[in-house]
């Protein structure tokens, strides 16, 4: 019997025609570069039957409403051509984000509220492969300062079949290398104010439900709600007071930039960026505020846009 190695998986994902219709995504085409996986083939309910018996025992239960999972990081970079959308597209798409691409110039992501796309997802384990499908996404994305800036990628997926497929051989050479956050490669403003930042981070908010009924079975985005967090250097009130701003409701921009050379520039901008009630931490005997972020919409569906340029 030949053992199965942990080390040896493959991630493929592809976008649907139709929603639920396996796409049938290839390693050569559609594969995924990952860390941090974790990958959960059996979600859902336990019913017990709740039997009357004249004796003692578990009765087992009916597993019901089975749907699967998997999350995961990626590395934010670009494609390496400006107005190519980055492999990992499909993650982004199935957010609930529109792509719209110029040519030779960048792509764009910004958030809808209907007419979600979906993709089929592949996840082999050193020779089994599952399938999604229908999958929606939601993510949590990161700016640490001598760190990687990376999405994290939360993908729910309507159960397709489980059999013995070998591993594909995967071609990951779309996939950039990501350049560090730091002052040299990132940029941060909050309301216009280009501080001293400790860390930037930003939650999508999808709210994600599998609806598993008689005649229809699919994977629902039905909300979102995006915030973030900031962790800044406290310079005097007389330089920024983020306590009058966040007392007084004001909204003020936000925009990140990460990355300098063309093919490989993440640009992230929010146009209403509420704060909520401003603290304080430490970094190494130093005062920070913190800052917690609330990203609304202007006319709708414009909290923020993503670009790859």
């Amino acid at each position: 019997m030949a053992k199965r190695f942990w080390q040896n998986r493959a991630i493929l994902a592809k976008m649907e025609t139709t929603y639920g219709e396996d796409s049938i995504p290839t390693g050569a085409a559609n594969a995924m570069q990952m860390t941090n996986v974790t990958f959960n083939p059996s979600v859902g309910e336990e019913v017990s039957r709740e039997l009357v018996l004249p004796f003692m025992g578990h009765q087992g239960v009916i597993l019901t409403g089975t749907y699967a999972t998997i999350s995961g990081d990626i590395e934010i970079a670009g494609s390496g051509t400006p107005g190519t959308p980055p492999a990992f597209a499909p993650f982004l798409r199935s957010a609930g984000l529109r792509e719209v691409v110029t040519a030779a110039t960048d792509v764009k992501y910004s958030p809808i509220s209907k007419l979600h796309e979906s993709m089929s997802l592949y996840f082999n384990g050193d020779g089994v492969r599952h399938v999604l499908l229908g999958a929606r996404s939601t993510f949590t994305k990161s700016y640490p300062p001598r760190g990687i800036s990376r999405f994290s990628f939360t993908t729910t997926g309507l159960l397709g079949t489980i059999t013995d497929v070998a591993l594909p051989t995967v071609a990951l050479a779309a996939f950039q290398k990501p350049v560090p956050v730091n002052k040299q490669n990132t940029t941060f403003e909050l309301f216009g104010y280009a501080g001293a930042t400790e860390e930037i981070t930003f939650d999508l908010g999808n709210q994600i439900e599998p609806s598993l009924l008689i005649n229809d079975e699919s994977i629902d985005l039905v909300d979102r709600q995006m915030t973030g967090n900031a962790t800044m250097r406290a310079d005097a009130l007389s330089t920024i007071n983020w306590f009058q701003k966040s007392h007084d409701h004001e909204l003020g921009t936000l925009k990140v930039v990460h990355g300098t050379e063309a093919g490989n520039i993440v640009e992230f901008e929010a146009p209403a960026v509420q704060l909520g009630r401003v603290g304080y931490s430490e970094t190494n005997k130093k005062m920070n505020n913190t800052l917690p972020l609330f990203l609304t919409p202007v006319a709708g569906n414009d909290e923020f846009v993503l670009t790859f340029k």
